[in-house]
């Protein structure tokens, strides 16, 4: 969201003439319009001009009026647009057992799948279950994981949930959702990761590209990732359930990108509403 603050003469102003929430006219520098930070006239109110960006939940997305949301005809077609630019989808993290997926999630916050990889591979290789896990111990585990970020308390994670699995599950990863956010380092996201790739339920992941790409569309629009999941729930279509996350996320990894979208090149531009879409870049192939 954009915070308006308003200049110390605005407030003098407004002090000088003993009101509240009205400011007297600020005077224009020369050659500029007499603006705000928030390109707004300094009166107190603040509108989003059409075509800026903030940040929702985080997230960049689009301030200016928001276009209305797409209807279940129109998002009927752009998952069977994303389902043709990608017919199989699938997560970019190795992993090979419902432990090894949940470890490898949890050490994915905030990092990239990539570095997940680079360092679960000889991690994976000498504890690939709770109980291998908790005989490397937590100094050996944090050696292994120290390139991706807060590698410390998701080294503590991983024994203690390793734990928590040997003492309550079994050694066995739970199925349910609750039980796996009840471990340590698993939220809502990655339980869900977890239960729709290892365990086949057509569970919806809303991470930052998820949380984005429906922002911007809008599929679902939302403050919160809750918010976005459930407005996803109700509008992707069943047929399309077990890998929405999935084509979402690729979608805004490599298309739909946060800083610049590729709008010139998106398999969903005809029906994505979002009003500040880029230009092909000079000398760049634009897609028939």
């Amino acid at each position: 969201m954009v915070d308006d603050k308003r200049g110390p003469r605005a407030g003098k102003a407004a002090r000088a003439a003993g009101t509240r929430g009205k400011s007297a006219p600020a005077k224009s520098a020369p050659g500029k319009s007499g603006t705000g930070k928030s390109g707004t006239a300094k009166s107190g109110t603040a509108k989003s001009a059409p075509g800026r960006a903030g940040r929702v939940g985080g997230v960049r997305a689009h301030l200016g009026p928001a276009p209305e949301a797409i209807g279940p005809d129109e998002a009927q077609a752009i998952f069977e647009a994303l389902r043709a630019e990608r017919p199989d989808p699938r997560g970019e993290l190795d992993w090979g057992s419902p432990y090894t997926l949940l470890v490898a999630v949890v050490l994915s916050a905030q990092a990239t799948d990539v570095s997940v990889n680079r360092a679960t591979e000889p991690l994976f290789a000498v504890a690939d279950t709770p109980q291998a896990m908790l005989a490397l111990g937590e100094d050996r585990v944090r050696e292994f994981i120290r390139t991706i970020g807060l590698y410390r308390n998701k080294a503590k994670n991983v024994i203690a949930l390793s734990q928590i699995l040997l003492d309550r599950h079994g050694g066995v990863v739970p199925r349910e959702r609750e039980l796996l956010e009840t471990l340590p380092g698993v939220g809502r996201k990655t339980a869900n990761v977890v239960v729709n790739i290892a365990f086949g339920e057509a569970r919806i992941a809303v991470d930052t590209h998820v949380f984005r790409v429906s922002n911007r569309i809008p599929l679902a629009v939302g403050r919160t990732p809750l918010a976005v999941e459930d407005g996803l729930e109700a509008i992707v279509p069943e047929a399309f359930r077990q890998n929405a996350h999935h084509w979402l996320i690729l979608h805004g990894r490599y298309t739909c990108k946060a800083r610049r979208p590729e709008c010139w090149r998106c398999p969903v531009a005809a029906w994505c509403r979002y009003p500040a879409k880029t230009l092909a870049p000079e000398g760049a192939g634009v897609p028939a």
